[in-house]
C-alpha cells in the first residue's frame, strides 16, 4: 500500500530481519534496509526492541537510509521478560499464525518449566501453538517411557504433540502442511533443531546449524537474530535459542486462565477467587492429588506465581 503525505511516498511492508539497529523490510518495491525513526523510540515502549520481525510497518524509502516511521498495530506477539526480574520486555516476533515449540528430552534437555512458560505466553497473547518433540529417532528403549509420559501430560492439557526427526524424516510432512500459507514461529532452547528443521523443509535456505556441546550437553547458538523466510506459501520465523523465559504483564489472578487443564476445573472451586494454592474445596489441587492434573504443570504454576510476587516487590 502506498501513501502520500507532505509529498513523501510511504510504503507498507513486513519486517523480515532485525539486527538490533538495522531492519530488513519486505515491500512491494523489494527489500529495504531501514533504521527506526527517532520518535518511535520515545513513545514510552518498555520493550528492548520497539520493532520486531513480523511487524507490519510504514517506511519512508530513501536509498540506503530508509526509515521506519510507523508500526501498524499488532494482532498478537510472543513476549518474554528481558532479564531476570527486569521491568523491560523483549518481543520475539509479531503477527504470528502458529507457533512450533521444539522440545528435546535429551542432548539437550528442555526444562518442563520452560515449556510451560512458553505455552502460558502463547495462551495469553492468542498464539496457537503445537509442541514438537524433536530428535524422535532417539526416543527409543530407555527414553520411550519418558516420551510417552511427556506426550500424555501435554495432550491431556489440550496441546497437539508431534514427533520430529530430521534424520528419518518423521513429522516433516505434517509440519510442512502446517506451514502452508501461514506465518509460523519456530522457538525452543539452543540445540533442539530449529534451524535444522527449517533447512530440512527447504534446503535452499542458507541457515546455519550447530552441534551440541558434549561437555555441557547444551546447544551452541547458531541463530543470532530472528529472521523470517518465505516457505510453503507463507513465512517461517527462525529465532535465536532461548535459555530462559521470564513472563511479563500477566497478573497472578489471571495465570490459571493460561493453563487450560486448570481453567477447565476452576469453575468447580468453592471460592470464585480461588488461587489454587491453599484454599479448601479447590478443584485444581484436588485434581493434582488425584493425578488428573500433572504435578509438573502445577509446579510450574506455583513457581510462576512465586516469581511474580518477587517481581512486584
Amino acid at each position: 500500500m502506498y501513501q502520500t503525505t507532505n509529498d513523501t511516498t510511504r510504503i507498507e511492508g513486513t519486517v523480515i530481519s532485525s539486527t538490533g539497529s538495522w531492519y530488513e523490510v519486505a515491500t512491494p518495491n523489494g527489500t529495504l534496509n531501514c533504521r527506526i525513526r527517532g520518535r518511535l523510540r520515545l513513545k514510552g515502549i518498555r520493550s528492548t526492541n520497539p520493532v520486531v520481525v513480523g511487524d507490519r510497518v510504514v517506511v519512508e524509502p530513501d536509498g540506503e537510509s530508509s526509515a521506519i516511521v510507523e508500526i501498524i498495530p499488532r494482532r498478537n506477539y510472543v513476549i518474554r521478560r528481558a532479564s531476570n526480574l527486569s521491568k523491560e520486555s523483549h518481543i520475539i516476533a509479531a503477527n504470528i499464525d502458529h507457533a512450533l515449540l521444539i522440545v528435546t528430552l535429551h542432548s539437550p534437555t528442555t526444562p518442563r518449566e520452560f515449556v510451560d512458560r512458553f505455552l502460558v505466553t502463547c495462551e495469553a497473547y492468542k498464539v496457537p501453538v503445537t509442541i514438537v518433540l524433536g530428535k524422535a529417532d532417539k526416543l527409543v528403549d530407555e527414553y520411550r517411557e519418558e516420551a510417552e509420559e511427556f506426550e500424555a501430560i501435554y495432550r491431556d492439557a489440550g496441546y497437539e504433540v508431534l514427533h520430529l526427526s530430521s534424520t528419518t524424516g518423521e513429522g516433516v510432512k505434517a509440519i510442512r502442511a502446517m506451514l502452508h500459507n501461514n506465518t509460523t514461529l519456530v522457538a525452543g532452547n539452543s540445540g533442539v533443531g530449529k534451524s535444522t528443521l527449517v533447512s530440512t523443509i527447504d534446503p535452499s535456505l542458507d541457515i546455519r546449524t550447530g552441534e551440541i556441546s558434549e561437555s555441557h550437553h547444551k546447544g551452541k547458538h547458531t541463530t543470532t537474530f530472528s529472521t523470517m523466510y518465505p516457505i510453503e506459501g507463507g513465512y517461517i520465523i527462525d529465532t535465536p535459542g532461548i535459555k530462559g523465559f521470564g513472563l511479563i504483564d500477566i497478573e497472578s489472578r489471571e495465570l490459571c486462565r493460561y493453563f487450560p487443564e486448570m481453567m477447565r476445573l476452576a469453575p468447580d472451586c468453592r471460592f470464585y477467587n480461588c488461587t489454587h494454592t491453599h484454599e479448601p474445596g479447590c478443584a485444581v489441587t484436588e485434581a493434582v492429588k488425584e493425578g488428573r492434573v500433572a504435578w509438573s504443570r502445577y509446579e510450574s504454576y506455583l513457581k510462576i506465581l512465586d516469581e511474580d510476587d518477587k517481581y512486584r516487590k
